[in-house]
C-alpha cells in the first residue's frame, strides 16, 4: 500500500516529515490529506504540549480561537475498527477526540513517547520519520494555563506554519 509523506513546518523549531497509514485508518489519512489540502492547518499552533507524553495541534490559532471542521468516525479498536493496531509509540501521529468516539476533526497529536494506555482508544494514522529533534524541542517549551479551562498550553505559540503533502 502506498504511505503519503507530510512535512509540518514549524516556525523557529523545524521540519517534521511523517508518513501516512492508511491501511490503519483510511477515512483519517483522507480527511487528514484533504484539510491539508485546503491550507486548513497554516497558521494554526500546537496549543497544548506535555512533555513526556504528547503535543496536540491543528485546532486553535494563535490567538487561542477554536478554529471548527466536520468530525469524522474513530478508527481506533475501542470503536470498532479491528485494522487499526498502530501503538502509541514515540513520533506516532494520531486524532485528538472528546468523550465522543466520533469526535474526531482536525485536532491531532504527535506522542512525545511511548503511551500504551492510548493504544486502541485513539486512532493512530501515521509517524514522523524525519524531524524528531522537532518533537524534542517543542516538547520543551515552556507551558502554563490558558484561562480557568486549558493548561498546558505554549507560553509563545508554537505555530505551524505549512503542512504540505510531498508523495501521495
Amino acid at each position: 500500500m502506498n504511505h503519503p509523506i507530510i512535512k509540518i513546518h514549524v516556525k523557529n523549531f523545524g521540519t517534521m516529515t511523517a508518513e501516512l497509514y492508511p491501511e490503519m485508518a483510511p477515512l483519517t489519512v483522507a480527511n487528514f490529506l484533504s484539510l491539508i489540502e485546503k491550507k486548513f492547518f497554516d497558521g494554526l499552533v500546537f496549543h497544548r504540549v506535555i512533555r513526556g507524553f504528547m503535543l496536540q495541534g491543528g485546532g486553535y490559532t494563535a490567538d487561542m480561537e477554536h478554529k471548527e471542521c466536520d468530525s469524522i468516525k474513530g478508527e481506533f479498536m475501542m470503536n470498532g475498527c479491528r485494522t487499526n493496531t498502530l501503538k502509541h509509540t514515540r513520533g506516532v501521529l494520531s486524532m485528538a477526540r472528546t468523550s465522543d468516539p466520533n469526535s474526531a476533526s482536525s485536532q491531532f497529536f504527535v506522542m512525545h513517547e511511548n503511551a500504551p494506555h492510548l493504544d486502541g482508544q485513539y486512532a493512530g494514522f501515521g509517524k514522523v520519520i524525519e524531524g524528531d529533534e522537532v518533537i524534542d524541542k517543542i516538547a520543551n517549551v515552556e507551558t502554563g494555563s490558558y484561562g480557568w479551562y486549558m493548561q498546558d498550553v505554549p507560553v509563545e505559540s508554537v505555530v505551524i506554519e505549512t503542512m504540505e503533502i510531498v508523495q501521495e
